[in-house]
């Protein structure tokens, strides 16, 4: 067989690998965009999938597919071009989809991708020649019906990010909460300073500045719902510019349930087509949430690695895991590479976050977003990366955390900002000139009360208490 064959389309003859099952269009967008070597995600690969069948089911059950226009098909040509569909979505195909990512703005190169695999792979499944020029099942008139890409690919898009926050992301955020949920309770005896400005502060537990970071991923579980119910609302059915022409008035509703029903998340038809077809500010909003989680990230993982700096000459209040080696010329130096790692991560999703703004600003031009590839990309880029750093740190940093309770508890007694308590009693500038006297003799502030009298015992072991100053009161 020859390495090539012959494909017509309204342009013309293209050369398109022999056995692919993609055809001309695809091809044309193989050769014009050869930018990145980059496709387009799986997820959304995959997504397009769903929202190809989602529209075959509510044409099928319209009427529309084996009606009386031009070409109709036969039921079971529909069933076999569902099949399809449902492959596609399963990542069957997936190498079928060669088109970089850095292609046509709205997405229409990608579409008919899934438009020609679906038909082509329907065709031979009901026993045909996939190869033939002669289309039974045709890209256009039957997969493609009563669709223009200017509303399915942003639609793919968000059931593809909608899904990869549900299925990936908030599952590894809520790993990473439980874990520090945990440790927060283990650790709510052991007394350490704190610290405002990287300097001294009054005691706490460090059950409680943990707590701090469980809170704050519980919020972030919080951000990454809101991110994934930004998307609920789709623009399937707004065909070219929002006007729903060529479809059944109630097609892009029914094709909106089989989407739900297929991914189980609650996707309904947008209140405005006109909205949903020339604007991705759903998109927007929902990489905004995601760049606050990155925001967390960073700063929990970030606070975790000062707190386990040392081993002798940090906080090393807590012990991290040993990972690897730390240095090239240092032996015996080991790093917090599971911090690093993931604030790496979190700033790039930060930078993300700017591409997506650029693009839903400056792309929306009157009926059409054309930077829609781009920000389909992108989100996904950011939903994966946050969900696998956050696993990795959960497997190989948060689990296997311990607290250095003696380091704890020698900072207490040394702090400065122990004399914080004597407020109440002793005035706050008398308290400050104790904190400069103790800091210039190297005292603490228990021995230097001591030595002056400031307190009965009984009374200064009281006001001195690092517990009590861990509670309001």
């Amino acid at each position: 067989m020859s390495e090539f064959r012959i494909e017509k389309d309204t342009m013309g003859e293209v050369r398109v690998p022999a056995r692919a099952y993609y055809a001309s269009q695809t091809q044309r967008a193989v050769e014009n965009f050869p930018i990145s070597g980059k496709q387009l995600p799986k997820q959304l690969i995959r997504a397009m999938g769903l929202v190809k069948l989602a529209c075959g089911i509510a044409n099928r059950d319209l009427g529309k597919l084996t009606g009386t226009g031009k070409n109709p098909l036969n039921d079971k040509q529909v069933e076999a071009m569902l099949a399809s569909c449902r492959e596609v979505a399963e990542g069957k195909f997936d190498a079928e989809f060669p088109i970089d990512v850095y292609q046509t703005g709205s997405g229409t190169s990608s579409n008919m991708n899934a438009n020609e695999v679906i038909a082509n792979r329907a065709i031979e499944m009901l026993g045909g020649d996939r190869l033939a020029q002669a289309k039974p099942v045709h890209p256009n008139d039957h997969v493609n019906m009563g669709q223009s890409t200017n509303c399915t690919f942003p639609t793919a898009i968000h059931v593809a990010v909608a899904l990869a926050i549900v299925k990936d992301l908030i599952p590894a955020l809520s790993r990473l909460g439980d874990v520090l949920t945990r440790k927060a309770a283990e650790w709510d005896k052991v007394i350490k300073i704190g610290r405002t400005h990287l300097a001294d502060a009054t005691p706490l537990r460090l059950g409680q500045e943990v707590g701090g970071f469980a809170r704050q991923i519980e919020l972030s579980i919080h951000r990454a719902r809101r991110a994934a119910d930004a998307l609920l609302e789709l623009p399937v059915g707004g065909t070219a510019v929002g006007t729903g022409i060529n479809t059944h008035p109630e097609f892009a509703k029914r094709t909106c349930a089989a989407l739900a029903k297929e991914t189980g998340l609650k996707f309904v038809e947008a209140a405005n087509h006109f909205e949903a077809n020339a604007q991705r500010d759903a998109l927007v909003e929902c990489h905004g949430q995601l760049r606050v989680v990155a925001v967390t990230l960073f700063n929990v993982s970030n606070n975790i690695r000062w707190l386990g700096s040392g081993p002798r000459c940090g906080f090393y209040e807590i012990q991290l895991p040993d990972r690897q080696p730390g240095s090239s010329i240092m032996p015996g130096k080991v790093n917090p590479v599971m911090c690093e790692s993931m604030m790496q991560v979190t700033a790039k999703v930060m930078g993300n976050d700017q591409t997506i703004a650029i693009s839903g600003a400056a792309g929306g031009q009157f009926q059409l977003n054309i930077m829609m590839p781009v920000m389909g990309d992108t989100t996904l880029e950011s939903v994966s990366l946050l969900a696998s750093c956050t696993n990795a740190f959960v497997d190989f940093c948060a689990e296997e955390m311990e607290a250095n309770v003696e380091q704890c508890n020698a900072g207490v007694e040394k702090s400065l900002a122990m004399c914080t308590s004597l407020n109440p009693y002793i005035g706050y500038e008398k308290a400050a000139a104790l904190a400069k006297q103790a800091f210039k003799t190297g005292k603490t502030i228990r021995e230097l009360c001591e030595e002056q009298n400031i307190l009965p015992h009984d009374e200064l072991k009281k006001a001195l208490d690092p517990w009590s100053m861990t509670e309001p009161g």
